[in-house]
């Protein structure tokens, strides 16, 4: 029996390493975009504030993806699912190599992040499966680690392949990640996962659950406050401190660095902690690097790198105490509140760029981070709210 059960684990954790991939992939093609900012802006002869608004534009149809997607796919084989959406992305990255236009990349963008809003919400869902329940939170945000490891290595490859080479050597290279990540969840899943499907009745327990609504409403926040200035890094970065592909490659390694700092932090201490309290600390951390951002353009590289680091710690291990906070709340409802978490970070980042693109074009730099620290105090407070009625030991 020992045995059966260290061949389990091992599949397990194996499926984790796999769907870990897979997020790293999902991760680095939904933010290459901003990492390649000034290169697509310069190609298609538009302001950086309106080619931001293919993050927009992307977040919104992962926003409302995310949740339409976990009932038309409920009764997916998990494994060949999360192949095939990896395979979609890889497709709609090699698409855009034949676009003329901002509107054609617009279209073919909203296209290929299908898959993103597929894999994340499913792979969270696919994991919680095949671990015990006292492992939930850590299998949760280990698989999250993707997400960071796309921040620290992924998209400051992305950013120096798009400056050096163009933009669209950087979604070649998306794609080429996108076919090994699929190829490695085929071989690495169990065949027929398959989580229950949610119920219109489940899913109006969701909407009914005295905290899972709270606990989205924080995500959209935290990343509508996060996206006023990080969908822009790339232009104001240029435009504050003459950046070039190399310097932005360096400034998304620190900041992703800290970010894989943070959500290995958060990974060992949300079972032990508490999912509530990790969302505080690291909510706490973004809301400090963003009140400080004017004093890192001010102060030059060594300021910008300290301003980075707090923010770095929070952003993305924020988003995976979140997930995991959901799971544990109603394990029985972890698709559909995953799904929706999911569709409120894109939705958070829709909100923040767009917010953030408009301050831009009206030469309003100066207002962003604010707008940004307005909003992490929402979530802080929300959040905190959250934990009180939760209880000791969520």
């Amino acid at each position: 029996m020992s045995s059966h059960a260290g061949d389990g684990a091992g599949a397990a954790r194996a499926a984790q390493w796999a769907l870990l991939a897979g997020n790293f992939v999902i991760g680095t093609g939904v933010m290459i975009v901003a990492g390649t900012l000034n290169e697509i802006s310069r190609a298609f002869r538009v302001e950086p504030a309106v080619a931001g608004q293919l993050i927009t534009a992307a977040a919104a149809v992962m926003c409302i993806g995310a949740p339409l997607l976990a009932s038309a796919v409920a009764r997916w084989d998990r494994r060949v699912l999360l192949t095939l959406s990896l395979l979609w992305y890889a497709a709609g990255h090699l698409a855009a190599l034949a676009v003329t236009g901002l509107g054609e990349l617009m279209a073919l963008r909203m296209l290929t992040v299908i898959a993103p809003a597929v894999f994340t919400p499913q792979a969270a869902a696919c994991i919680g499966q095949l671990v015990p329940a006292t492992e939930r939170g850590r299998a949760v945000t280990f698989i999250f680690l993707g997400w960071s490891l796309a921040s620290v290595a992924g998209l400051p490859l992305g950013a120096f392949i798009g400056g050096r080479f163009g933009w669209q050597a950087a979604f070649v290279a998306v794609a080429a990640g996108a076919v090994l990540a699929a190829a490695w969840v085929w071989r690495t899943l169990p065949p027929g996962v398959r989580p229950a499907p949610m119920s219109r009745r489940a899913w109006g327990e969701v909407a009914r659950h005295r905290l899972l609504p709270g606990v989205i409403a924080v995500t959209v926040l935290q990343a509508a406050g996060q996206f006023v200035v990080f969908s822009f890094f790339a232009p104001l970065l240029r435009r504050h401190l003459g950046a070039d592909a190399v310097q932005l490659g360096l400034v998304w390694a620190w900041f992703g660095a800290f970010g894989l700092l943070g959500n290995v932090l958060a990974s060992r201490l949300v079972d032990r902690l508490g999912t509530g309290r990790v969302v505080l600390a690291t909510t706490a951390c973004m809301a400090t690097g963003l009140l400080c951002w004017p004093l890192g353009l001010a102060g030059g590289w060594l300021a910008l790198a300290a301003v980075l680091l707090p923010w770095g710690l929070g952003c993305f291990a924020a988003n995976s105490a979140q997930q995991a906070r959901l799971v544990a709340l109603a394990p029985a409802l972890a698709a559909g509140s995953v799904a929706l978490n999911s569709s409120a970070m894109y939705a958070g980042q829709a909100a923040g760029t767009a917010v953030g693109g408009w301050l831009m074009a009206r030469g309003a730099d100066a207002w962003m981070n604010w707008a940004g620290v307005l909003l992490l105090l929402g979530a802080l407070g929300l959040s905190a709210l959250l934990d009180r009625r939760a209880g000791p030991h969520r």
